[in-house]
């Protein structure tokens, strides 16, 4: 008897790109790509309901849905998130969370390090045994020192771009409750909030 998989829609909205997945119940795949770096909420729906129209499924099939959580655009990444969660509240379905860092080391096939341009010279930096197997956080730092980081005989995964299917699949096995759909920023927010003390110490 043939497996059968949880209908699951994977979104992807972490990049200049708008990626749906739909994983069916057989197994088969179906994937809508937009290149965009904007304009993301003004098309996601329309995206989700042509994908599910053309596999003869309405929201009402899916079983969960699965989102990158960043790092990436903060516009971008509130967008997916927030339509993962709402379509996820209105059918009362799991909603998945998956590291962006950890959706690129899908395309791995052994020991694999992800860098990304974080720009300010920065870079997002996290090392993989395999394919979702992380060996260490996230982690935010110069990019010399990420370079310097990348393990001998590692293979770089540079680009921002997740393959979508395989996010899809991934996060159709994976325990909800241990992957909720938080952003996932790793960089701290440039504006902190005044601490009591710090106004204290201006103050005098």
């Amino acid at each position: 008897m043939p497996d059968i998989s949880p209908i699951t829609l994977a979104i992807d909205t972490a990049a200049p790109r708008l990626q749906l997945g739909l994983l069916l119940a057989d197994g088969r795949m179906d994937v809508s790509v937009d290149e965009i770096a904007t304009g993301h909420a003004e098309l996601i729906f329309e995206r989700i309901a042509a994908l599910l129209e053309r596999n003869g499924l309405g929201y009402g099939e899916l079983d969960r849905v699965v989102t990158t959580t960043g790092p990436g655009s903060f516009t971008g990444l509130r967008i997916g998130l927030s339509a993962a969660r709402g379509i996820g509240l209105a059918r009362t379905i799991p909603v998945v969370g998956v590291s962006s860092l950890v959706a690129l080391s899908l395309a791995a096939t052994g020991p694999t390090t992800v860098l990304l341009d974080a720009r300010r010279g920065e870079a997002y930096l996290q090392v993989f045994s395999g394919p979702g197997e992380a060996l260490t956080g996230g982690a935010i730092m110069p990019m010399e020192q990420a370079r310097a980081a990348v393990l001998a005989g590692s293979a770089l995964i540079e680009s921002a771009i997740v393959d979508i299917a395989l996010v899809a699949r991934y996060g159709a096995r994976l325990d909800p409750a241990s992957h909720p759909p938080e952003p996932n920023y790793i960089r701290d927010a440039d504006a902190k909030p005044q601490t009591a003390a710090r106004i204290e110490r201006l103050g005098t």
